[in-house]
Parts: C-alpha cells; structure tokens; sequence
C-alpha cells in the first residue's frame, strides 16, 4: 500500500510540473546540427537578408533585437520588408550589421532568443560555432541563394526557418508564389524570336555600397526571366564567373545596347557621382543611342543589404513591359509591384521606395 501511495505521488507531481516540450534536431545548411525546443517564440536574424527572409515568412512578431542598420535613418532605403515594418527601427540592437554580432549584448536581451539565424557566414561576420560558444544559443546558419542558379538554396533555407519557426505552409506559399511569377514571365516571353529580342545592359548596381554606371550584374535575374539579350551575361560566362563585376565603359560602347537600365541604388553617390551623373556628363556615354534617344529605363534596386527578391521579381515585370509592350500590356508594373510586396512583406511600399528615388523607378530616366 506505501508503494502505491509513492508511485501516486511521483505521478502527481509530474502531471503538475510545467512541459518544456520535447527537443528536436535540426541540420542547418552547413551541416551544423542543433537541439532546438519544440516551440519557438523568441528569435533575431544575424547577416545580409536574414530578416528579409523571416519577414517573408510572417513571423516578425518573434524578433527581439534587431542589427544596427535596422535602426539607422537614411535619405534612400530600398529594403521592403523594413519599410513595411518601422517597428524595426526601435527594437533593441544585438550587433552591428553583415552579421558581426554582440554576444555580450545577445546576453543582455529580454526576453532571450531561443535561436539566432544566421547568413553569409563564410565570407564575412561573427563564426557561428563561436557565437553559439560564447551565448549557448543554437545557431543555425542558412544559404541565403538567390533568383537564378542557387535558387534551390534559397528555398531550402525558406523550408529550413520555417521549420525552426513552425511557418512550413507558409514557406510554401511563399515558393510557389515566387514560382508562379517566374513561370508567368516565361510564358510571356519564351517564344519571341531571337531577332526580335533587343539587347540590354544594367548599369549602376550596388555591391556593399553604391557604384556607377560600369558595375553590373552578369547573371541579372529579370533579364533571363524575360529571355532578353543580356550583353554583360555573354561576356561573364567568358570571364570568371557571374557575380556583380565592372564592365570596360570601352566595353560598353562597343556593344551599344539597343535598352540601358539603371538601377537606382547609384543615386546614393549623390548629384555629381554615380551612374545617373556619368549618363548625363560623360563624353562616351553621350554616344551611346539609347541614351540619344531616350531608352534609359529606372529599375527598382538590385541589392540593398544583399538581394531584393520581391523587387527582382518586379523588375522584372517592368523591364517585359519596356521591351514587349503588346505581350504585357495587361500589367501596370507599380500595382504589380505592390502586389508583390504586399504578397511578400505585407504592405504596398512602391510608392513610399519610389519617392525616395525622386520618382524615377519604372520611368525613363532623363538623361538628355
């Protein structure tokens, strides 16, 4: 009888103690794998786009602290997902942005985040397994990929948050929306004859700052969703890859491209530098024809804190519109970006962006 009584009494006081919840394991994108909690309610995101991806997932209520660049007031801005959410801005800070993280600040945070999320750790910031060293809190590392080759990479790391997070339906969504919008270009696109395909250059793109007109993107996303001739493209395949690189302004003039665009991260240098300033002063771009005759096109930027999707997705609807005007004359490309963002980040922000850049994103850029 005393044994039964002590095995009810065992029993009651573990039905009345609190569940912690089961742990789990999960394997980041290095291959580091962690014992996190069943439930997560408490994050930050360390590095370039990390917070992007969260906020594409919805799950910006889990943020605790934020990295100094979400905090600071600048006259351009060209990040979606922080427009459509200013909280932001006044969250605690953790460390300083590109991922070189504060673990003594991390340990000052309430309430504490059960995991940090983290990107670009081979190339620059805080190591990860000293991070997780120094705060004991899991780390998992993600590929933040990109819209063409490592897409697949990026979609993995969408899977892999939203399974630390609980947000699988929503990752999908988010992928077969981004999936969607590809294919729709394609469809668009896919079978204009070659002859019919104009020639193109981006000038102007950013790359851990703002540069003029010669830096690019050889591997530009919108360009290969809409199948235009990409001149940059041909000319990284024959050199050492197809990331952001500067072309020869020699280089460019012998191509004269029939349609230049300018991505208006470039404006950031201000009224006498930059890639607008160049178009409009520099004796060789004078000679170009588009710019004699007004095919100088604004896009929405490239990078800004590492790659844009939602606005490399619109781009992309506006530069279809700019060289096929019949096979996308159903699309406003300003309400197409605004469906995009709100579909991604929650809110219409093309208008607030666009202002920014003096409104010129989606518009010839007077150049004359």
């Amino acid at each position: 009888m005393k044994k039964l009584h002590l095995i009810c009494a065992i029993l009651l006081l573990v039905l009345a103690a609190p569940s912690t919840g089961a742990a789990r394991t999960l394997t980041d994108c290095v291959g580091r794998t962690n014992d996190l909690p069943d439930r997560i309610d408490h994050v930050i995101c360390s590095g370039s786009g990390c917070l992007r991806l969260l906020t594409y997932l919805g799950a910006q209520d889990r943020i605790v602290a934020v990295d100094d660049i979400e905090t600071r007031r600048r006259k351009f801005d060209a990040r979606p997902y922080a427009l459509a959410n200013p909280q932001f801005r006044k969250m605690p800070i953790f460390g300083e942005f590109r991922g070189h993280d504060n673990p003594e600040l991390i340990l000052t945070l309430e309430p504490q985040p059960q995991v940090i999320f983290k990107t670009y750790t081979s190339s620059m910031g805080y190591d990860p397994r000293e991070l997780q060293d120094k705060t004991g809190i899991p780390v998992v590392v993600l590929d933040y990929g990109n819209l063409g080759e490592k897409r697949p990479a990026l979609y993995k790391s969408l899977r892999l948050m939203a399974r630390v997070l609980g947000r699988e339906e929503r990752a999908e969504a988010v992928i077969k929306y981004m999936e969607g919008l590809i294919e729709d270009l394609g469809r668009r696109t896919g079978d204009v004859p070659g002859q019919e395909r104009s020639t193109v250059y981006l000038g102007g793109v950013a790359f851990r700052g703002p540069h003029g007109f010669q830096s690019t993107e050889p591997a530009y996303p919108p360009f290969q969703f809409v199948n235009a001739v990409n001149l940059a493209y041909e000319a990284g395949k024959a050199g050492q890859g197809l990331a952001q690189s500067d072309i020869a302004k020699e280089k460019i003039v012998e191509w004269n491209p029939d349609v230049l665009f300018l991505d208006l991260a470039t404006l950031q240098m201000g009224d006498d530098a930059g890639g607008l300033f160049e178009l409009r002063t520099d004796p060789a771009y004078r000679m170009l024809s588009a710019v004699k005759e007004g095919r100088v096109y604004g896009v929405l930027p490239y990078n800004w804190y590492t790659q844009n999707f939602g606005s490399i997705l619109a781009d992309a609807y506006f530069i279809g519109k700019v060289l096929y005007p019949t096979r996308f004359a159903d699309v406003d490309p300003a309400a197409k970006a605004d469906e995009i963002y709100t579909f991604l980040v929650g809110k219409p922000v093309f208008k607030d962006m666009n202002e920014l850049f003096k409104g010129m994103a989606f518009q010839p850029v007077p150049v004359k």
